[in-house]
């Protein structure tokens, strides 16, 4: 296991994705207010997520330089995403927002965890 992202590029291209869906979360467009109220989520707190996302973009541009950020912030994303799937499951939302967005995103999160950190 590193604690520097080895390659850096898919630990960059993450963070990347991360300021991209923190962006849209600002004022989200209407498949992510679908995808937010199929599971219940309280528009009252949707702001949490966006800053969670920069969170995450920031940690992980960070963690290029500063050893163990990154790896921490990766796996905090793993995490975020496998909370994301347990809760379309619970609500029993899953449409193809879930297939292609939740647990795609889950997916990029845990091949770049595998690809820069621990192999």
């Amino acid at each position: 296991m590193s604690l520097v992202p080895d390659p850096a590029w898919p630990t960059l291209v993450l963070a990347v994705v991360m300021l991209a869906d923190a962006a849209m979360s600002v004022h989200p467009p209407r498949f992510i207010r679908d995808f937010l109220d199929g599971v219940a989520f309280p528009r009252h707190w949707w702001w949490v997520l966006v800053v969670v996302k920069l969170m995450a973009a920031g940690g992980l541009a960070l963690g290029l330089v500063v050893p163990g950020i990154g790896l921490a912030a990766n796996a905090g994303v793993v995490c975020y995403f496998l909370t994301a799937a347990v809760a379309h499951l619970r609500a029993r939302f899953l449409r193809r927002e879930f297939w292609l967005n939740c647990l795609g995103m889950l997916a990029l999160s845990m091949l770049v965890l595998v690809a820069s950190y621990l192999r």
